[in-house]
């Protein structure tokens, strides 16, 4: 979701149906930090490039890779907000650890599921 659309909306400038969202699968994965989408996914729902970073590849190569953003992620009633890093192609994308770890999920191995840490409430652990 797009959220400097969302907070357009929110203050009344743009409706909520005008809030561009792109809704996917996407492979939830332990190893990698961040979230990190392909260039289709960065363009449907408008995501502006803030930024160029060198990211290490899981092979090892070191390449220059667009930041998009703010993008805001949604898992049942949970969110995360942050910038999203755009690789090349039609690479898969990845949700790692540090949406995971703000929207108080983990990843229940014997379900292959997002399970919430703390199912009564939303809870944030911030030291």
């Amino acid at each position: 979701m797009n959220s400097v659309d969302l907070a357009l909306s929110k203050s009344g400038n743009i409706g909520e149906e005008e809030v561009r969202t792109y809704k996917l699968n996407i492979l939830v994965d332990a190893g990698a930090l961040m979230l990190t989408i392909n260039k289709t996914i960065q363009e449907v729902p408008g995501l502006p490039v803030i930024d160029q970073r060198m990211a290490q590849m899981a092979d090892g190569k070191r390449i220059k890779i667009p930041v998009a953003g703010p993008v805001e992620v949604r898992f049942e009633d949970r969110f995360s907000t942050g910038n999203a890093y755009v690789l090349p192609g039609d690479s898969e994308p990845l949700l790692g650890k540090l949406p995971l770890y703000e929207m108080d999920v983990w990843i229940n191995p014997t379900q292959n599921l997002l399970t919430p840490v703390h199912p009564e409430g939303w809870e944030l652990r911030l030291k």
